[in-house]
């Protein structure tokens, strides 16, 4: 019998934890099946991503994990989770979620909370009161998931979790996809011109990604240099408008949010983060499979993440200083990709990623094989 999960997201449009999460959904295939709520309705995006065969809901009628804390809507909560074999939960916008079984947990399934990362509200510095809610919370879950360094020592120091409860799983990719997958349509309105160097990102246009400092970056590089940064989000005029301010408009590319990256990373010749807040992030993983040097703050693992290589011009200089040097040197730019595309082959193939997660979420309901084939 497929395993019944229910899955509570702080939102489902494509980030990095719901790219993981449908990934996940469709490597277990037909041996399980789910139930998706988001914390913000109708964000949905990643729906489309999920595979044909998988059996995957999304109620309308299921009660709201967001809103003012009450006994009777984490009542609701609780009651809801009680049909299905084993409750998901993602970042600080499912946590009412986590503390509806904390205060109800009597005959509920286990549940297994996931922590990637935060938005602008906490990039820089975490909130007391969030802190103390995770802290009441959290023992009602069976296992916290994390999937960087940084975010483990925040869990053990800051959220006061014991070692049993944590599990850090860094983040997979299928890295043979990447291997020399080019499509020049994939993106829609992009032409590469002759002898241009072009800087890619891919990212929810939030905040917390800080994109006007890449597009900043940018217009300080020569004009053969352009920018796409691939994504969907509330900062979409924010980034247009700091182009325009910067007299690089033309030099700006803004294709909306694009599936199946493996078509279009490999049409980067650099790719760049500039957020005040990472984790593992997957995008950086992806462009290492397609053999990019990647240029970013030191923020989240990033730095542990990329090669030697990537890892020496990163750690000697800063950002915008490291993408001119990626940008201005060919030669530099080819070596550290390789080195980057020959440590995401070595250390972050998916299919580690997928075994430990079938492990965690079948040992927590006692079928410990259900989820692999």
């Amino acid at each position: 019998m497929a395993l019944n999960i229910l899955h509570l997201h702080s939102s489902f449009d494509l980030g990095g934890k719901e790219a993981r999460a449908v990934r996940l959904m469709n490597a277990f295939g037909k041996r399980a099946r789910h139930t998706i709520l988001s914390g913000v309705p109708g964000a949905l995006g990643a729906r489309a991503a999920i595979d044909p065969g998988i059996r995957a809901d999304f109620p309308q009628d299921a009660p709201s994990l967001t809103g003012r804390p009450s006994v009777a809507r984490y009542q609701a909560i609780a009651r809801y989770m009680r049909r299905f074999d084993l409750v998901l939960s993602y970042n600080w916008g499912a946590m009412d979620g986590v503390m509806a079984r904390r205060l109800f947990g009597r005959g509920l399934p286990p549940l297994i909370h996931h922590e990637d990362g935060f938005n602008e509200d906490e990039a820089v510095r975490l909130r007391t009161d969030r802190t103390i809610f995770r802290r009441i919370a959290l023992p009602a879950a069976q296992a916290l998931v994390v999937p960087s360094a940084k975010l483990e020592t925040i869990a053990f120091r800051t959220w006061k979790q014991p070692d049993w409860r944590v599990r850090r799983i860094s983040n997979g990719i299928d890295v043979r996809r990447y291997a020399g997958q080019r499509d020049p349509r994939a993106i829609p309105g992009f032409v590469r011109r002759r002898g241009e160097v072009i800087v890619g990102s891919v990212a929810g246009l939030r905040a917390v990604k800080d994109l006007p400092r890449l597009v900043k970056a940018v217009a300080a590089l020569p004009e053969t240099v352009r920018l796409v940064i691939v994504g969907e989000g509330p900062e979409r005029e924010a980034i247009s408008a700091a182009a325009g301010a910067a007299g690089i408009s033309d030099r700006v590319h803004l294709p909306g949010f694009l599936d199946r990256p493996w078509r279009y990373v490999g049409l980067f010749d650099i790719f760049a983060l500039s957020s005040k807040s990472e984790q593992f992030p997957i995008s950086a993983v992806e462009a290492m499979a397609a053999g990019l040097p990647v240029a970013s703050p030191d923020v989240g693992d990033v730095f542990s993440m990329v090669s030697d290589e990537n890892r020496a011009v990163l750690a000697e200089t800063a950002f915008e200083t490291a993408l001119r040097r990626f940008a201005l040197d060919e030669s530099l730019r080819k070596r550290v990709g390789a080195a980057n595309r020959a440590r995401a082959v070595g250390e972050y193939d998916e299919q580690e990623m997928i075994a430990r997660y079938a492990a965690l979420y079948g040992g927590a309901v006692g079928r410990s094989g259900i989820l692999t084939g």
